[in-house]
């Protein structure tokens, strides 16, 4: 091992991040629902477009961000429930495994259709989860 290799390993060992350790992502107070709502929104805005266009090419482009939109909604929701949601929440609120597990199969559904009654209920969904989400906060 050459004296260059050396060097560059030692700065790399005292430049190296610290391991935290903490019970989610970041500490507590960067979770919301209203990132999954917002994305939803989105979807069904686009839908009703959709639906309102006779132009093709808007059509296919508007499938398009509508999938990415309700692929993200899954996202937002995932990282709530796999981030936020403790077992003490399951604990008082035993309808969260059932409630993200609807909502999620609504935006996996909602990336099939152009059926806004779907976003509809997606978004209900989400109000149910935003609900006792900030529950949980008090």
């Amino acid at each position: 091992m050459t004296v260059l290799s050396r060097l560059i390993g030692l700065a790399d060992h005292f430049g190296a991040p610290s391991v935290a350790h903490a019970h989610c992502d970041l500490p507590c107070g960067v979770y919301d629902p209203a990132q999954a709502r917002i994305e939803a929104d989105s979807v069904k805005a686009i839908m009703e477009k959709f639906n309102a266009s006779d132009d093709s090419t808007f059509k296919t482009r508007a499938v398009t961000i509508k999938e990415e939109r309700a692929e993200l909604v899954k996202h937002h929701l995932w990282v709530l429930w796999t981030d936020y949601f403790k077992p003490a929440h399951l604990e008082t609120y035993p309808e969260l495994h059932e409630l993200f597990w609807k909502a999620t199969k609504a935006a996996g559904e909602s990336k099939k259709t152009n059926d806004v009654a779907v976003a509809d209920d997606l978004l209900a969904q989400i109000a149910e989860i935003d609900r006792i989400f900030w529950e949980t906060k008090k």
